[in-house]
């Protein structure tokens, strides 16, 4: 695999000094997988656009998908920083680990949810009708469905660009699923 080196915002388009400078006062640095878009004019920009768009998810709900879709997709980076961001959201870290396994024990909706992500992941979007029924039979809604399956192509974008680039992982280190019983 070749090298990718982390733009510095003095190597990157003017476009993205302004997004950099934006992420390091919102965050307090630039986290370097979102710096590996901003090789492109265009791509940082567009990816925030788009995970920062407008959902019927919650944060946490969110993080849900994110942790099942990283594990899926065997994503260190991803799965760094989703657990990091799912302790912010009130997940602990027993939750998070069942969350990447695909199902939690401990909320029967998020367990759908859990489950309904990890099952597209696995199956490149062609779901087990079984578990989209009982996704929507635990009271989620197609709305609910249809942000999901955007939510999954978004972190799916991101674990590809990481595992396509290698960059340095930022966040502290999750811990192997292998490791755990559940």
């Amino acid at each position: 695999m070749s090298t990718f080196n982390v733009p510095t915002r003095e190597e990157v388009t003017e476009s993205n000094q302004v997004i950099f400078d934006n992420l390091e006062n919102a965050l307090g640095f630039v986290p370097n997988l979102y710096a590996t878009y901003a090789h492109s004019t265009n791509a940082l920009g567009n990816y925030l656009a788009l995970s920062g768009a407008k959902t019927s998810l919650n944060a946490k709900q969110k993080e849900v998908v994110n942790l099942a879709v990283s594990q899926v997709n065997e994503c260190s980076y991803c799965l760094a920083a989703h657990t990091a961001i799912g302790k912010i959201n009130g997940f602990n870290d027993a939750e998070i680990l069942e969350l990447r396994s695909g199902k939690a024990s401990f909320d029967t909706k998020l367990d759908a949810l859990a489950k309904l992500a990890k099952n597209m992941t696995e199956n490149r979007g062609g779901t087990d009708s079984n578990v989209v029924d009982h996704f929507l039979n635990t009271g989620w809604t197609k709305e609910n469905l249809v942000d999901t399956i955007v939510l999954v192509g978004d972190k799916t974008i991101s674990n590809y660009l990481h595992k396509t680039t290698d960059v340095p992982v930022d966040f502290p280190i999750a811990q192997p699923l292998e490791t755990v019983e559940l």
